[in-house]
């Protein structure tokens, strides 16, 4: 039977993992909702991460689609346990444009040697949010 909720030490120590990521710092990323394969980010557009046409580059798309996923697959894994990405696919619906990006990762199939994950990638403009991404990747625990 899976659970329905994280303990506050679980969620913890996907906090903390999260904080030890400068990239998402950089990025201006936070965690929002966690819960047993399923993980939300968002983060700001900043002007340092536009591609050439105004657009949330798509670097920063796939980085906050696949930390999101990882710790939707963090989140099913034992005290002690780490993953990391083996493969991500990400196909680009549409610009990213808006305010921010908020990535829904989850967890699709877990397994002991490896699991699978999904994420959605939505653009925020005004409160009116668009997918523009979606990704699907296999993580190992390690």
């Amino acid at each position: 039977m899976e659970k329905n909720t994280l303990s506050p030490s679980e969620v913890d120590r996907i906090r903390k993992s999260f904080a030890a990521q400068s990239l998402m710092r950089t990025f201006g990323a936070e965690l929002g909702e966690i819960a047993p394969g399923r993980v939300e980010i968002t983060a700001p557009i900043l002007p340092g991460a536009l591609q050439q046409h105004g657009y949330a580059h798509a670097g920063l798309t796939f980085s906050l689609g696949d930390s999101a996923a990882g710790y939707a697959a963090l989140s099913m894994m034992p005290e002690g346990a780490e993953v990391m990405s083996v493969e991500v696919k990400i196909n680009l619906l549409a610009p990213a444009e808006g305010d921010r990006l908020i990535a829904i990762g989850k967890v699709v199939k877990p397994g002991r040697r490896l699991v699978v994950v999904s994420a959605e990638v939505f653009a925020d403009n005004v409160g009116t949010r668009k997918q523009v991404a979606l990704l699907q990747g296999t993580m190992i625990p390690v």
